[in-house]
């Protein structure tokens, strides 16, 4: 992480409190894959009930590497189609506001299937277009990767108290999920 610029000084979440996890996952392949991803600690634990939740029900994820094997780069994590967690970075277009990705509590799941579209409509990942419509169009793996709102991996996550950006009103972010513990809780 600190070789990768992944992890810099000022983060704001120490690395004693985040956890390395090494996940068995579906490739788009068919075959199985083992991926990692790094979190905060106090989430390690459901990410890897998560992760084999999604694996049970035969959720695909092409690529699972750490972003610092992209250089810490969001961009050229998104176009390997990468999935990622911990990332010390800033919100996307707002500079000075940490995402969650900055504290190990955010995971963003095949993001050219599940892509980030703007207020007005714009999609930055030429790979994504096809993806604006949100549909299952047949049964391949690649197509069982995008999420919709009613579908077992969103679900799985909702249980665990995650939050999915696909559900947020003014964007969509929909390879987004983050760690939002209930209030009360």
């Amino acid at each position: 992480m600190l070789g990768g610029n992944s992890f810099k000084e000022g983060c704001p979440v120490p690395l004693e409190d985040l956890r390395y996890l090494s996940i068995k996952h579906l490739g788009f392949d068919g075959k199985d894959k083992i991926g990692e991803l790094i979190v905060h600690k106090s989430i390690a634990s459901d990410t890897i009930k998560i992760f084999d939740e999604l694996y049970e029900i035969k959720y695909p994820i092409y690529k699972m590497k750490l972003v610092s094997e992209y250089k810490g780069d969001d961009w050229v994590s998104i176009e390997a189609n990468n999935t990622s967690a911990f990332n010390c970075r800033a919100i996307t277009g707002k500079k000075n506001k940490w995402s969650k990705h900055a504290y190990g509590k955010a995971i963003d799941i095949n993001p050219i299937e599940n892509p980030y579209i703007s207020r007005k409509g714009h999609i930055s990942h030429k790979n994504s277009l096809k993806y604006r419509t949100r549909k299952h169009e047949n049964k391949t793996l690649k197509d069982k990767a995008v999420l919709l709102k009613k579908d077992k991996a969103v679900k799985i996550f909702e249980k665990y108290e995650w939050k999915w950006g696909g559900d947020w009103i003014t964007i969509k972010d929909y390879q987004h999920f983050e760690y939002k513990r209930k209030k009360g809780k």
